[in-house]
């Protein structure tokens, strides 16, 4: 399979990255500096805002995944949730795997997690942005493709055990590490169950 994927330097990026290249896969790694990343069979240097290149790496690959960051450093979110509702309005036959946030699930009494009273105030702006690229590509009149992984409510560096529970639309756990996320995330890609949906995995 041919996977591309934004944001590939980063910390869920990165692991998907060297998990896909782990099992075979032809990865073409993208972020903004074109640093080399394990795994990766080409590097190329670009921002997800660039339309000509989004369209030609998603003619050339079956899935393309969107691991970029809302947040950067001293900017606005604005430019994140723009390039998503850019790239909605382009047709694409591949498959789009969107990075999500732990807040855009729902809670015991079916609201957003994001939207409860105690959710914590530093990520809810974060967490309303990456839900809102999640509404463009849905609502999309391409009729995308797409899938929303989200993560465990705490997601860090760790083991890669290789085990892990999913759920749809809920939380599945109280925690994931990088590597399992990126597990995950490959075993979907190769084995879709989710297409259309938001899922999580937790260990």
């Amino acid at each position: 399979m041919k996977i591309a994927v934004y944001g590939a330097t980063g910390m869920v990026g990165s692991q998907i990255v060297a998990e896909a290249g782990r099992r075979g896969h032809e990865v073409t790694a993208l972020s903004r500096k074109g640093a080399t990343v394990e795994g990766a069979a080409v590097v190329r240097a670009a921002d997800l805002a660039d339309l000509e290149t989004y369209r030609s790496v998603a003619e050339a690959n079956d899935a393309v995944v969107l691991a970029t960051s809302p947040d950067r450093a001293g900017g606005s979110r604005e430019p994140y949730l723009q390039a998503h509702r850019a790239i909605a309005e382009v047709p694409t036959d591949a498959r789009l795997y969107l990075v999500g946030g732990f807040g855009s699930l729902q809670g015991p009494d079916g609201a957003r997690i994001k939207d409860l009273p105690d959710f914590p105030a530093e990520y809810k702006a974060e967490s309303d942005t990456v839900f809102r690229a999640y509404e463009a590509l849905r609502d999309s009149s391409a009729g995308l493709n797409v899938t929303v992984h989200a993560p465990a409510a705490v997601i860090q560096p760790g083991e890669r055990t290789g085990k892990y529970t999913t759920a749809v639309g809920v939380p599945a756990g109280d925690f994931i590490s990088a590597q399992d996320y990126a597990v995950a995330a490959v075993d979907e890609l190769e084995k879709p169950q989710f297409q259309g949906k938001i899922f999580t995995a937790a260990n």
